[in-house]
């Protein structure tokens, strides 16, 4: 009889540990940092603070009998890479794109941010004619890059599922790092003057 009530109690452990599962969370403050760091970068704006993630993320020291069989799920150490050499390289060809053709349009008005993470030719007649073509390539191109970014940060931290979010929070810090009298398109579509 006691034999069988092990055996139920293994069954019974072999049913629980078939049924945990490890909730994946999207780590909204790491990647706000990251996309502060990449974008503020690529803008040429390093007179931002950076702001230190002091999330400690304690897993508990206690022991119990289940986790004798059943290794314990740390949670997951929340940090979003974006060092890789892909990743890197967007970045690099984004910032001397700005310095080299963006930047001096977001000044005079022409080019905004839109709510989707992209660049726009919001005002073309502040763009002299004879520019517009070679204008519109470099944001062309720029966005190319930017939907590759936030892909490519989806895939190097292992969560391609991430890409919407990733895109979201990029798109809210390129309005939050945008300098006074650049444009952006709010949440309603709205252009708006920083």
């Amino acid at each position: 009889m006691r034999t069988q009530h092990v055996f139920a109690f293994l069954a019974g452990l072999l049913l629980l540990t078939a049924c945990v599962t490890i909730n994946v969370y999207f780590p909204a403050a790491e990647a706000q940092q990251a996309a502060r760091e990449f974008v503020e970068k690529v803008i040429g704006d390093e007179s931002a603070p950076s702001e230190e993630s002091s999330d400690s993320g304690g897993a508990s020291g206690g022991f119990s009998v289940l986790s004798f069989f059943i290794s314990e799920a740390h949670a997951q150490q929340a940090d979003i890479n974006i060092r890789t050499p892909a990743i890197q390289a967007i970045q690099d060809r984004m910032a001397g794109r700005f310095k080299d053709s963006l930047s001096a349009h977001f000044d005079s008005g022409a080019l905004g941010f839109t709510k989707d993470g992209l660049l726009t030719l919001r005002d073309a007649a502040k763009v002299p004619l004879k520019d517009r073509a070679g204008l519109n390539q470099a944001v062309a191109e720029d966005n190319r890059d930017r939907n590759a970014v936030y892909r490519e940060i989806a895939v190097a931290n292992g969560h391609p599922e991430w890409e919407q979010q990733i895109r979201e929070t990029f798109a809210r810090q390129w309005i939050a790092s945008a300098r006074a009298g650049w444009w952006y398109e709010d949440n309603g579509g709205t252009w708006t003057q920083k």
